[in-house]
């Protein structure tokens, strides 16, 4: 899928960790940071989460939402934030549309298998709506620093 930068964030609505709706409109006025992870729980994943956690309040100085997203249940999502202290929602994206809208449902391959999943990534969306910056196939190392770096 070619880039969304520069073009309106595809709309959505979803579940939380709390079974609350959640819609990326609700949000037009501040920036918001979407990031979609492949499983709650897992390392990668968790480092990813505690790097969001840490540097929350740059974020909200920052006039920045953080919504991460992944295929798993609220249940998962309410245990993970809980365990790990996240001050920020989880969404549940179960079909992966939203997922497939953002073009990061994709093939993987690990030891020596292929399936679908998500792939790790992060959508910086202004306060209009528009995606100004992406990040594909990230590494969870510096990444939170590249973000903060795209928004001072």
């Amino acid at each position: 899928m070619e880039s969304l930068v520069n073009m309106g964030a595809p709309d959505f609505t979803l579940y939380n960790e709390k079974e609350e709706e959640v819609s990326l409109r609700d949000y037009r006025g501040k920036k918001v940071v979407l990031y979609f992870y492949p499983k709650d729980m897992t390392p990668g994943c968790t480092t990813e989460a505690c790097d969001f956690r840490d540097h929350h309040e740059e974020f909200v100085g920052l006039n920045t939402v953080i919504l991460g997203v992944s295929g798993d249940e609220s249940s998962k999502h309410t245990k993970f934030i809980e365990k790990y202290g996240l001050p920020f929602s989880l969404l549940v994206d179960e079909n992966h549309e939203v997922a497939k809208k953002y073009g990061v449902w994709v093939l993987k391959k690990m030891y020596g298998r292929e399936f679908m999943g998500i792939e790790r990534a992060t959508f910086l969306i202004n306060e209009e709506g528009i995606v100004e910056k992406e990040w594909k196939k990230v590494k969870v190392k510096n990444h939170i620093e590249e973000i903060l770096n795209s928004l001072r």
